[in-house]
């Protein structure tokens, strides 16, 4: 059939509910359509009728599309999802029924057609063969922000909306890596996301609101809400925490922060865990070496206290002092804060008496090594040591001594801080030990600015090891006996250790 001699299909966006809140067009095409549908439960009551209600004429055609099953149980052969898709297959036929006699339908949907409505199983299966315009609705989660009168998300903040139904450590993780959030289809799903606020440490900044705009409507604290009380209709809200109350640095304040050592990983945001990026969002203050918290994104509100990488235990020292006087205080590090980075030093001064009773924390990063090795394949799949050939803070004969007893273990070594502009003999002197009790052949994965912008990965033999190549912003895995590299049909060099080693 033509084009000109169907019907067209709308699916018409109502707001959240006041009728007030329609669109001009909303209202318009509603008047002009032949045929007037509706999703309802087995009840028969329709909240898209009822908004709509003032606008439908007895002389409209009315499609009442009854779901099966909400949330109960069903005999379907397919189970739930098999009698919800038997459902909108047939409801899309009787709507196309009406549209290839040429009549105009009008698919009505709660807040807007597209955001977790059920016009969009209509849409997919109609609107490649009709004429089709979908009207926007205000959606609940604007209504929501507005009835609670608070900026929902500002400037470079990022707002993430959530279903109910995700798995409670899915939430959990979610909410602690977001700025602002708005969870939707409460209901029955409550307990598990109220669980999930808490557990990611938002439950304090979290507010409810239910049927917003619409009659009933309530609006509170998550925290405050009974879960006895709650319908579907109702959602969690976390609003933008710029401009939200933060104590002064020098307040004079009983309430006792905290210390967050976090790792930001080898490189930029894709390393980050959900957990720090959480912890790095909900600071007061950051704390760092200032090559590292230049990768963390300038938050208003935050302050930001950068240092040279060499006064670890000052840093340490005005973190904790930040949080004695109730500050919510993150202090960044490279990679992982408990490998050869801040989170000793922040425990070290912890320990002193003055710092007791300061609450500190430490999130783990992906490390260097780790970063590394996925990168050349998985060199670190069976035993392996972790050396630092700093000389900084030991001397050169502890090195040497640990290098020799790991070689002779057979174990595959991660060589952190392997060289630097005022150490230049470390690498050498580590290759040349090392050649005393492994092949000349070993494959050595040199490892430079992973996950950085002049990211540089090779793989060659410990006799091929060149020092003058080695820097601070270098990592260096040499493999064990057993370590192989194998050039692939893609021309790709690939380094592994086998977990299996052999018996003596």
């Amino acid at each position: 059939m033509s084009e000109q001699n169907t019907g067209r299909l709308y699916g018409v966006g109502l707001g959240p509910g006041d009728p007030a809140l329609m669109t001009v067009r909303a209202v318009r095409i509603i008047a002009e359509a032949d045929v007037i549908a509706y999703h309802s439960a087995r009840h028969g009551r329709s909240i898209a009728r009822s908004i709509a209600a003032e606008h439908i004429r007895a002389d409209h055609i009315e499609e009442k599309l009854v779901y099966p099953v909400t949330t109960e149980t069903t005999d379907h052969p397919g189970g739930y999802r098999g009698a919800m898709e038997e459902f909108y297959g047939e409801a899309a036929a009787r709507l196309a029924v009406h549209l290839d006699a040429g009549r105009t339908v009008a698919v009505l949907a709660e807040g807007d057609p597209m955001f977790y409505g059920s016009y969009m199983h209509m849409h997919k299966r109609l609107a490649d063969r009709y004429p089709t315009e979908v009207i926007p609705g205000v959606t609940s989660v604007s209504a929501a922000a507005a009835r609670l009168g608070t900026p929902l998300a500002e400037g470079e903040e990022v707002l993430t909306i959530l279903p109910g139904t995700l798995p409670e450590e899915e939430l959990t993780a979610r909410l602690a890596a977001t700025d602002a959030a708005v969870v939707m289809k409460l209901g029955r799903t409550f307990p598990a996301v109220r669980r999930a606020f808490e557990a990611s440490g938002r439950l304090d900044e979290a507010h409810y609101v239910e049927r917003a705009t619409m009659a009933g409507e309530r609006t509170g604290e998550l925290a405050d809400t009974d879960p006895d009380s709650v319908p579907y209709f109702a959602v969690a809200v976390l609003p933008s925490r710029i401009d939200a109350p933060r104590p002064e640095a020098g307040a004079d304040t009983a309430v006792t922060g905290e210390v967050v050592v976090v790792g930001t990983g080898p490189a930029g945001p894709l390393w980050l865990t959900p957990e720090t990026r959480g912890a790095l969002a909900a600071a007061d203050d950051l704390v760092g070496y200032t090559t590292y918290l230049d990768r963390v994104p300038v938050r208003p509100g935050q302050a930001r206290h950068g240092s040279d990488n060499k006064v670890e235990s000052e840093r340490a020292e005005f973190a904790l002092d930040l949080a004695r006087r109730g500050r919510r205080v993150a202090v960044v590090s490279g990679g992982d804060p408990g490998i050869f980075a801040m989170a000793t030093a922040v425990l070290e001064v912890a320990s002193q008496d003055a710092y007791a009773k300061v609450p500190v924390r430490v999130l783990p990063g992906v490390t260097a090594a780790n970063a590394a090795a996925a990168r050349a394949g998985a060199p670190l799949g069976h035993d392996y040591a972790t050396i630092s050939l700093s000389d900084r803070l030991k001397p050169w004969e502890v090195i040497a001594a640990r290098l020799r007893a790991a070689a002779s273990a057979d174990l595959v070594l991660a060589l952190y801080n392997p060289g630097s502009r005022t150490r230049t003999e470390q690498v050498g002197k580590a290759r040349d030990l090392l050649l005393e009790l492994r092949s000349p052949d070993t494959p050595v994965v040199v490892g430079r600015d992973v996950g950085g912008p002049s990211e540089s990965v090779r793989i060659v033999t410990l006799a091929e090891l060149e020092p003058a190549e080695v820097d601070m912003r270098t990592i260096l895995l040499v493999g064990s006996s057993q370590t192989r590299s194998v050039r692939r049909g893609d021309g790709r060099q690939i380094v592994w250790t086998p977990r299996r080693y052999p018996e003596a």
